[in-house]
């Protein structure tokens, strides 16, 4: 009993081993620790999924330089496949939240929102890679830039007033306000949350899983059920590949869709 109780402990171990961050970078056997900087009381250390969000940055902004180098009338090979992918949010996402007049003022914003995410979830796939929106801060911090949009958008269409004014449903009972200014205001914190769990826990459950698979191996310690736990992880990795688009595709579009509806109240 205690020897299963001590595999079970190094199963767990070994998925949380993966999938915590660390003020190291692990690129096999090979541990490269990183700077601690603590700043007023406050640990500002460089780490691991910081050091991830760093190199999606960097892809996001090569993408940005490569797909408009060579500008012409046909873009063709990776600048077409970005030219498909700004269409598609454009047309899909920002037209439909924002209208035709607005749609071209927050298309930077969705697209850096769009490709940081993608970035970020498909690094965590690579070998010697860590996914960064598997960790609730980095969530919390994108679903918060989310959140300023949304007020500083419905504020500026708006004004101040007329922003919170908007977000009483019109002609309502004076004795249900007491009731539904704090529902109301509840609501629109809601809208934050919901981005930041929904990335956080899609991200952080496929990699689990697929640690899961591969974990049985050592913790039965027998070949026999190599073949069988290297399919399903193998699987579940295509899966993630296709959860790491659609997840940076959900968050682009609800945020989209919150920010459309804090800019147009009325509806």
């Amino acid at each position: 009993m205690a020897a299963q109780a001590e595999e079970q402990q190094s199963g767990g171990s070994f998925i949380l081993e993966h999938i915590i961050d660390h003020h190291e970078l692990h690129l096999g056997p090979l541990h490269i620790p990183l700077p601690h900087i603590e700043l007023f009381g406050v640990d500002m250390s460089i780490t691991g999924h910081l050091v991830m969000m760093w190199v999606a940055s960097l892809l996001l902004i090569l993408t940005l330089i490569i797909s408009t180098k060579r500008r012409g009338l046909i873009p063709s090979g990776f600048a077409n496949a970005i030219e498909a992918i700004a269409i598609f949010i454009r047309d899909d996402i920002a037209v439909p939240n924002f209208g035709e007049r607005d749609a071209s003022k927050y298309m930077p914003f969705l697209m850096t929102v769009f490709f940081f995410i993608l970035f970020c979830n498909l690094l965590g796939l690579i070998p010697f890679g860590q996914t960064a929106t598997g960790n609730i801060n980095v969530t919390a911090t994108l679903a918060g830039i989310s959140f300023a949009m949304m007020l500083g958008a419905g504020i500026k269409h708006n004004g101040l007033f007329g922003f919170f004014k908007g977000l009483i449903p019109p002609n309502l009972p004076i004795a249900l306000l007491p009731l539904m200014i704090p529902l109301e205001f509840l609501g629109l914190l809601t809208k934050p949350f919901a981005l930041c769990i929904r990335l956080f826990a899609n991200m952080l459950a496929g990699h689990v899983v697929i640690l899961s698979f591969i974990g049985l191996i050592f913790i039965f310690k027998t070949i026999f059920v190599a073949p069988f736990s290297i399919a399903f992880a193998l699987a579940m990795y295509l899966l993630e590949i296709f959860i790491g688009f659609l997840q940076a595709y959900v968050f682009t579009l609800l945020t989209a869709l919150f920010v459309g509806l804090c800019i147009h109240q009325e509806h």
